[in-house]
């Protein structure tokens, strides 16, 4: 392992990952190994889910001439005295760490005890823009969805996510980059390239389109942001507005959930094997597709131009919310869905899950939104 060094803890880090390597050589041919190398490190989860969708993913990059190494990085006692000796002497001595989680107490340890020359953050989800805002801001790292107060683990590992803050920050000797594909404020001295899914597009598709409607789902129920009833009332809502046939699961939702969006609306659910970019783009994929607010109203208009595919987004209300969710989820994900691109439509959520008419989505449309 040397040259450049990847750390991903689930399947759209590594999707992104495969899209700026490919910003780095646009004209290498599938299978070609990247110069200099570039090499992968799958730190795995634990949830059967990310690990299936990271085995398929890791295929296709060794596929696209990457070298992946599987590290089973949350595998008991001593897996991360394990993983540290392991991964000690390629960090140091690799030239270009690329990371997609720089909220991941794992990779917040590595930075804190290696520094890297140069750094590049790839998307992991609209965190990228909660991250760059508190880079920015000179802030701690804290995740959009957790209270503001430090319980006694993050207490415990408030000096390393100090040390790995500030070498997350540009600094004589050490670059910064993000490559997003999301709207963020580059903060001083950190570069940022736009992901234009240019390699989804150049690999797969363009896909068939089918009638109707496909939903995307979210985990804003898993992460304790939203009610439950709310959010099946209004996935039902949306089913029978649009004629939707398929749910498109996220893989972090609960069985138990999903169970329960079959039986009240009907739909497919759907677990995608691989992101739902790759998904889309391959198709069978709806002539319309409705997601709540996340990364997919940013990425997939970018994954299916050319396809006539409409994306819409659903604001989330705020009688939506639950009362112990975080004081900033509701201008974090107005944000999310304001920004979203032009040709985007943006539903209005009314009181009682009730869905208003769709609307053109403009760059600042729903900052504000209610």
């Amino acid at each position: 392992m040397t040259g450049q060094l990847a750390f991903v803890e689930s399947p759209v880090q590594l999707l992104n990952v495969l899209e700026w390597a490919h910003t780095q050589a646009p004209d290498r041919a599938p299978g070609e190994p990247p110069a200099p190398a570039l090499t992968v490190v799958v730190l795995s989860p634990t949830d059967p889910m990310s690990r299936g969708q990271l085995r398929r993913m890791a295929q296709l990059a060794r596929d696209e001439g990457l070298a992946v190494h599987w590290q089973e990085a949350r595998g008991g006692r001593g897996a991360l005295v394990r993983t540290l000796r392991r991964l000690a002497p390629p960090l140091r001595r690799a030239e270009r760490v690329i990371i997609g989680d720089p909220f991941s107490r794992y990779v917040q340890l590595l930075l804190s005890l290696f520094s890297p020359r140069h750094l590049t953050v790839v998307d992991d989800g609209t965190a990228t823009m909660e991250f760059a805002a508190q880079l920015g801001r000179g802030e701690r790292l804290v995740r959009w969805h957790r209270k503001g107060n430090l319980g006694p683990r993050e207490l415990v590992l408030a000096p390393v996510t100090s040390l790995a803050r500030r070498r997350l920050a540009p600094a004589r000797g050490r670059t910064v980059e993000i490559f997003t594909s999301l709207p963020v404020e580059a903060p001083a001295g950190v570069e940022v390239t736009e992901n234009s899914y240019a390699w989804t597009r150049a690999r797969f598709g363009p896909p068939l389109l089918t009638g109707g409607a496909d939903l995307v789902g979210t985990s804003l129920v898993e992460t304790g942001v939203v009610d439950a009833d709310h959010y099946a009332r209004v996935v039902a809502e949306l089913a029978r507005a649009h004629g939707a046939t398929r749910y498109f699961a996220h893989r972090r939702e609960s069985a138990e959930k999903l169970h329960r969006i079959a039986v009240e609306t009907g739909l497919q659910v759907v677990r995608p094997e691989l992101p739902l970019e790759l998904i889309a783009r391959r198709g069978p994929i709806g002539r319309t597709v409705v997601s709540f607010p996340s990364t997919v109203v940013h990425t997939l208009p970018l994954a299916l131009a050319g396809t006539g595919v409409k994306v819409a987004v659903i604001e989330v209300a705020p009688e939506w919310l639950r009362a112990t969710a975080s004081p900033r989820a509701q201008g974090f994900l107005s944000g999310v869905a304001g920004t979203a691109a032009h040709e985007v439509d943006r539903l209005t959520a009314r009181a009682a899950g009730a869905v208003g008419p769709i609307g053109p989505a403009g760059p600042t449309g729903a900052a504000g939104a209610a």
